[in-house]
């Protein structure tokens, strides 16, 4: 019987740096090809990247959505905006600007309002920003720990790399985490 010998795998630095890198390409895609939309509340709030037109229709339909809550601030020079709006108006779904961004901290004044607006927005609501990781993170985490009265585990999983959240020093946005962890005795976990 003739053995065959099948080469040697031999792990090293590079091959691992490979592997780490084909990994981190495809969970991005992944989000991509789904536009990062997510449940946050069953039948209450959702939340995902920059909608296009026909995932906005979409989302009404097979969702109900009801309100769209944009994070990025009112551009109306920009396509997207434009775009979404004008699905938004067609499909008779209230539109509502809060500008934020990734790379600030909310003041607890901010934090506030938004928290007041995601509780009178018409439900189900989407919240979004433009890749549906930081500022959507964030909004959606003060949704859960402020209005459905979720733990504070739940709520600050909603500000993680699940949804493409990085933090930490390779990050701008680690205002988010940042906003989050000093509200945290105003929403109610004061032994964080």
């Amino acid at each position: 019987m003739t053995r065959i010998r099948l080469p040697r795998y031999r792990a090293t630095p590079l091959r691992g740096l490979a592997t780490l890198l084909l990994l981190a390409a495809l969970y991005a895609a992944g989000l991509l090809s789904t536009g990062n939309f997510h449940e946050v509340v069953a039948g209450k709030v959702y939340r995902s990247a920059q909608p296009t037109a026909v995932q906005l229709a979409t989302y009404r339909q097979d969702y109900g959505i009801a309100s769209v809550l944009n994070l990025r601030g009112i551009r109306p020079k920009d396509g997207w905006y434009r775009q979404e709006t004008e699905a938004a108006a067609a499909l008779g779904i209230a539109h509502i600007d809060f500008p934020m961004s990734a790379s600030e901290a909310l003041t607890p004044d901010e934090a506030k309002r938004l928290i007041a607006i995601m509780r009178a927005a018409p439900k189900p609501m989407l919240i979004h920003c433009k890749a549906g990781s930081d500022r959507t993170g964030l909004a959606a985490a003060f949704y859960l720990a402020a209005v459905a009265g979720a733990d504070e585990l739940s709520a600050e999983q909603q500000i993680s790399i699940t949804y493409g959240h990085f933090s930490g020093f390779v990050s701008q946005a680690q205002a988010m985490d940042e906003t989050f962890e000093r509200l945290e005795p105003w929403l109610g976990f004061p032994n964080s």
